[in-house]
C-alpha cells in the first residue's frame, strides 16, 4: 500500500509543479532562486537526460511502458518494503514524464542549477524521483539484498 501512495505522490507533485511552471514562466525566463546557482526556467525536452535521443522520442513512448510494467510486476511479486519504496520512486517518476510525452510530445523541465559557470542539465521532480530511486536501488542491490536460501529440495525459502 505504501508503494502506491509514494507512486501517486511523485506523479501528483511532478504534474502539479509542471502545471505551475507552465502557467507562470515563459520559456525565455530564468527566475533566480539562489542567484548564480539555482534558477526556475521552462524547457520542453523532446529527448532524455542530457538530451539523449532528442530526434527519436518514439523510443521513450515504447520503452517507458515496458519498464513501468517490469517495475510494477517486481513490486507486486516482492515483499521487501525498502525495495517496494525504491521502485515506487522510479515508477512514479517514469509515469510523470510519460504523461508529458503523451500530452505534448516533450517533457517539461524547469529546475536549473549552475555548478560554477557550467549549467547542469535542466530537470524536474520526476527526474529527481527516478534518480533517487536508481541510487537507492544500487544501494539495495550492493549492500542490502540477500539471496534467498535454498531448501534441501532446491526451493527458495523467503525470509519475512
Amino acid at each position: 500500500m505504501l508503494w502506491i501512495i509514494i507512486t501517486l505522490l511523485v506523479i501528483i507533485t511532478d504534474q502539479l509543479t509542471k502545471y505551475i511552471v507552465v502557467k507562470n514562466i515563459e520559456p525565455s525566463d530564468m527566475i533566480p532562486v539562489i542567484d548564480k546557482f539555482f534558477y526556475l526556467t521552462l524547457h520542453r525536452n523532446p529527448g532524455g537526460a542530457w538530451g539523449i535521443f532528442q530526434n527519436n522520442s518514439t523510443i521513450f513512448l515504447i520503452l517507458i511502458p515496458v519498464i513501468a510494467i517490469f517495475v510494477l510486476i517486481t513490486i507486486i511479486r516482492n515483499n521487501d518494503r525498502f525495495l517496494r519504496v525504491v521502485l515506487a520512486l522510479i515508477l512514479g517518476g517514469a509515469i510523470g514524464n510519460y504523461i508529458d510525452r503523451i500530452a505534448g510530445g516533450k517533457v517539461i523541465d524547469f529546475l536549473l542549477f549552475y555548478i560554477g559557470s557550467y549549467p547542469f542539465p535542466i530537470f524536474n521532480v520526476a527526474d529527481i524521483a527516478v534518480t533517487c530511486g536508481t541510487i537507492l536501488l544500487a544501494v539495495y542491490v550492493l549492500f542490502i539484498y540477500k539471496e534467498p536460501e535454498k531448501t534441501e529440495q532446491g526451493e527458495e525459502q523467503n525470509e519475512e
